[in-house]
């Protein structure tokens, strides 16, 4: 047996090499330089060995890889920001030479003279199944846990290692297209209908079957090195091709609008990959790979979609030197649709909880959200009749705060209703043991002023969840003025706990996340009295990269929540802090026409029975003279709706809010979808650079109102040529470029 760091070679009597991939101190295998190096040394021992017949590959930790290593994909944009300036007019050949490290080392794994079988037995992503995919041979076993994809486009790159040319000449063009353009994670037995794994086997027959492959003869050589290889569905040049393609892109197009690189680059390097022989379809991909690393969109999504993701979700903002909290017992008052769901999702971790509501009718009620939800997860196979069993008789409804004196948590979820809330905090703090915390789901109001309520404002502090909280990945973790260390170390394990990524911000009306959302539909509010066609305002935000418009948007929420917020905003801070024609429109669409939004069928849209979609509200046109849509330039009904939103994401960050600019990109990706092909809104600022901003902004407040005037933070940061990332640097010295 021989030992690496990252690997050990077994070879058995049939000559057949075991190469298990292990990483020492990792919970998951991933691509660094040293892994790359040493499995080039591996392939080296294994091709000088005459003894060994053939390879089987695996991992041995529960998942297979995840793919590159954080500190490889920051490593490629350090390298290129440094070579650019040490070497501006060779920068791009070494960014070139590097991207393709791992390509031509999976190259010479498929053209080494013996056969390799890639034996996966957990989540294989990334570059780990284009590493299986220059394998000879692929088997998959056959458990919940295996999950195959090639992701990279989520992060705003794309398969950049093979995987453009390798899964078309395996499966017809349009599955491989599918596959890569939307990251699809596929099961074994989708994988093995595709043609990319050959053979699915239970987990204790994985490696047997590995080596039965290649005993029974496994020619080692990849299908589209042999001569006279023709591509599934015959290629480029025939005529299902001539149908596809144009289809192709104008699919593409629908779904990306065009502000995703990565993606249109995938259908670049299929086209022409095909047309040619495999090594120069990796060059090819090699030079696309290179081009779109290059791009404001990849440095901006990969920074904020997988290295601040990772940060934040691992603590990044969590206190140094408070004992980790595990969770035994969890309180939920409120068991209306958020408590429902958030006692859902806290038992889904595996935590027991005491679902409160007024009397035990009410709490039931509130279980019974759970069993819906369980009931669809297992009738679409998500999770078997005995682990939604498991899960429910995790949640206890109860009338009695008493129940909750063993909590080491308890979050709050009641109506918005200052006096409502404070009933609950003396009753949960009558029984709630010493040093437990209390966390309130408010969406509104200040934490500041509920933790006034308390007897113990150090351990009080705020979790906003999003609706659907099931679904939606984000957790606003809010700070009142007493709140203490512990207390934010405890709600950060609790959202790790629960699998949500967290971001930390200070007491404010609307926080974070609503702030920016209510900019956003103002602007629309403003555009519909300016005549703007409601499709077209709806519309321009899909074009600009939003996931819905700012009209749709509003009916999710609910139009009568905005007019709460409205109302509450004059209560407290005067009628100036608002615009009285929003005031006017809201209350004539609640007051008058009862049009609430989705929850009651009517808003901005029309929400008729299914199978029918919603439509827009034909009435919007008489309420507004609507202008012909071609008076309208649709570039700057983009730039508004995104300008608007990065604006009040600057001031958060001015006003002290939040603190961490990835915080502030992740926060509004995850929170509402802003743009993702941006990075985020302070990534968006920084994108252009503060110059840029400043003067979009200012040409906007001429022709728009003051809201759009550039605040003097931004100023500051354009006369001075800085980022939000340099000025707010959330890493070490030595991490800075990444």
């Amino acid at each position: 047996m021989t030992t690496y760091t990252n690997f050990t070679v077994e070879t058995d009597a049939d000559g057949i090499a075991l190469v298990t991939w292990n990483m020492p101190d990792k919970s998951m295998n991933v691509f660094t330089a040293e892994v790359l190096t040493e499995l080039d040394a591996v392939t080296d021992q294994i091709v000088a060995d005459a003894a060994v017949k053939g390879v089987v590959f695996t991992s041995g930790k529960s998942a297979f890889s995840g793919g590159a290593d954080l500190s490889m994909i920051k490593g490629m944009f350090s390298f290129q920001q440094e070579q650019k300036a040490l070497d501006p007019d060779n920068a791009a050949k070494k960014l070139f030479d590097l991207a393709g490290q791992m390509t031509w080392l999976f190259r010479k794994i498929e053209t080494c003279g013996k056969p390799w079988v890639s034996a996966i037995n957990g989540t294989c992503m990334g570059g780990a199944f284009e590493l299986s995919l220059a394998c000879h041979g692929r088997v998959a076993a056959n458990g919940k846990s295996v999950k195959i994809a090639l992701p990279e486009v989520k992060v705003g790159i794309f398969p950049g290692a093979g995987g453009t040319q390798r899964v078309p000449r395996l499966t017809n063009a349009q599955d491989a297209l599918q596959m890569m353009t939307t990251g699809q994670t596929l099961t074994p037995q989708r994988a093995k209908a595709m043609g990319l794994v050959h053979e699915v086997v239970e987990p204790d027959q994985l490696i047997e079957a590995a080596k039965t492959m290649i005993k029974n003869g496994l020619k080692p050589v990849a299908p589209w090195d042999e001569k006279g290889f023709k591509a599934p569905g015959g290629g480029i040049w025939t005529p299902a091709a001539a149908q596809m393609w144009p289809a192709a892109t104008a699919i593409l197009r629908r779904e990306t609008q065009g502000n995703y690189p990565g993606a249109l680059a995938i259908l670049k390097c299929v086209y022409e990959g095909l047309q040619v022989p495999i090594d120069t379809g990796l060059r090819i991909e090699q030079r696309y790979f290179t081009q779109i690393l290059q791009t404001t969109e990849a440095f901006s999504m990969i920074r904020s979609l997988f290295i601040s993701m990772q940060e934040l979700g691992k603590g990044a903002r969590r206190p140094a030197g408070v004992p980790k909290t595990t969770f035994e017992h969890v309180g939920v008052v409120g068991a209306g649709f958020m408590g429902a769901s958030i006692a859902y999702v806290t038992a889904a971790a595996g935590i027991r909880v005491t679902l409160i509501d007024r009397d035990l009718e009410a709490a039931g009620k509130g279980k019974a959200h759970s069993e819906g939800l369980v009931k669809d997860s297992v009738g679409k196979g998500r999770m078997t009749k005995e682990e939604g069993e498991a899960l429910l008789a995790r949640i206890t409804p109860s009338a009695d705060y008493g129940d909750l004196k063993d909590a080491n948590l308890v979050v709050e979820a009641v109506f918005e209703d200052r006096q409502v809330k404070k009933d609950v905090i003396e009753k949960v703090e009558a029984v709630l043991p010493e040093g437990a915390i209390f966390a309130s789901n408010t969406s509104t109001l200040p934490i500041t002023g509920l933790a006034g309520n308390s007897r113990r404002p150090v351990d009080f502090i705020g979790i906003h969840f999003f609706s659907p909280v099931e679904k939606m990945m984000l957790t606003e973790v809010i700070l009142g003025k007493d709140t203490g260390d512990k207390a934010i170390a405890v709600a950060l394990d609790y959202v790790a706990a629960i699998k949500k990524t967290p971001i930390v911000v200070n007491d404010t009306r609307g926080f974070y996340v609503n702030r920016c959302v209510f900019r956003y539909i103002h602007e629309a509010y403003d555009m519909l009295l300016e005549g703007v066609p409601p499709a077209l305002i709806e519309n321009a935000a899909k074009m600009a990269g939003m996931p819905v418009g700012p009209l749709s948007l509003n009916d999710e929420v609910a139009i009568d929540l905005s007019q709460k917020i409205l109302k509450a905003t004059v209560a407290d801070l005067g009628e100036k802090a608002v615009d009285p024609r929003h005031l006017t429109l809201i209350n004539k669409l609640v007051d008058e026409l009862d049009r609430r939004g989705r929850k009651n069928g009517k808003g901005f849209y029309e929400y008729p029975a299914k199978p029918a979609k919603k439509f827009l509200w034909p009435g919007l046109k008489e309420m507004f003279a609507q202008k012909p849509a071609d008076a309208f330039d649709v570039e700057t009904i983009k730039q508004r709706l995104l300008v608007t939103i990065a604006l009040e994401a600057a001031r958060t960050m001015e006003e002290g809010i939040v603190t961490d600019p990835r915080e502030a990109d992740v926060g509004s990706i995850l929170g509402f979808g802003f743009a993702p092909y941006t990075g985020g809104t302070l990534s968006y600022i920084d994108g252009m650079g503060a110059k840029a901003f400043v003067a979009l902004c200012e040409k906007l407040a001429a022709s728009y109102g003051p809201h759009f005037q550039p605040t003097p933070l931004l100023k500051e940061m354009a006369a001075k040529g800085e980022t939000f990332y340099e000025r707010f640097n959330p890493y070490p010295a030595a991490d800075k470029a990444a």
